[in-house]
């Protein structure tokens, strides 16, 4: 196991248990601990893991609307961690049919010293719709780095069938929308990719899910196709509620 995947194990393993002993009274948590093995790391379409698998271990920690997320990207080849997010988000329903959420994403990238791309922030705001096929509407805002805007859009759809009390298959649907978001994405107004996913969950317990997943993304305009390919993504996450 290398060595960042051990520490991260270490660390998730030391919170889960220190939540556990909280008093319910006084706090009540939720969240989960997880670790995906895919054979690329695929972000809005890029391939930022040249083709080579990776490890990518998470943790989320909900308190009330709030949920603080822990996610970083490992290199399987070297062991070599690339790449740390760590998200604020605050989730609410102003209405039974709607959820709305807020937050930043900080990008913490750990080899800056080779590539010279800088860490950097995005605020995010998206609005979710409990109905059919739960459209989602996100938009997010490189504050920090980026130019220009700074702006990029997703919409998604999905729909979950349940085909046993342990199994589920989940269907997935994504197009999204560059606006000048010059930094992480690319100086141009259009459309930027689409993908389109299918996952299965499986629960060995009550508490452990297995999910392997298949991906096909894809750019869209001109600008998007020139710089990024058509890219399949495979993985498998396991993941650990409490």
């Amino acid at each position: 196991m290398h060595k960042w995947i051990a520490v991260f194990v270490g660390v998730a393993v030391f919170s889960v248990a220190g939540i556990s002993k909280a008093p319910a009274a006084n706090l009540d948590v939720s969240g989960d601990v997880y670790i995906g093995y895919f054979d690329k790391y695929l972000w809005r379409g890029f391939d930022l893991s040249g083709g080579k698998p990776v490890f990518q271990p998470g943790i989320d920690v909900g308190v009330g609307g709030f949920t603080f997320s822990y996610w970083s990207n490992i290199q399987q080849n070297d062991g070599e961690l690339t790449e740390t997010d760590i998200t604020i988000d605050y989730t609410f329903s102003p209405h039974e049919l709607v959820s709305l959420s807020v937050g930043n994403i900080f990008y913490n990238l750990n080899d800056v010293s080779q590539t010279g791309v800088k860490d950097t922030n995005e605020l995010y705001v998206s609005a979710a719709l409990d109905t059919l096929l739960a459209p989602t509407l996100t938009i997010y805002w490189d504050y920090d780095e980026a130019d220009s805007d700074g702006l990029f859009f997703s919409l998604s759809a999905g729909h979950s069938l349940a085909l046993m009390d342990e199994l589920s298959v989940n269907l997935g649907a994504l197009i999204s929308f560059n606006q000048a978001s010059d930094y992480a994405v690319g100086a141009y107004r259009d459309f930027h990719n689409y993908e389109l996913g299918i996952s299965a969950d499986y629960a060995l317990t009550e508490q452990l899910v297995i999910s392997p997943s298949f991906m096909f993304s894809s750019g869209i305009s001109g600008p998007a196709k020139r710089a990024i390919d058509s890219e399949i993504l495979a993985g498998i996450n396991l993941a650990f509620s409490f």
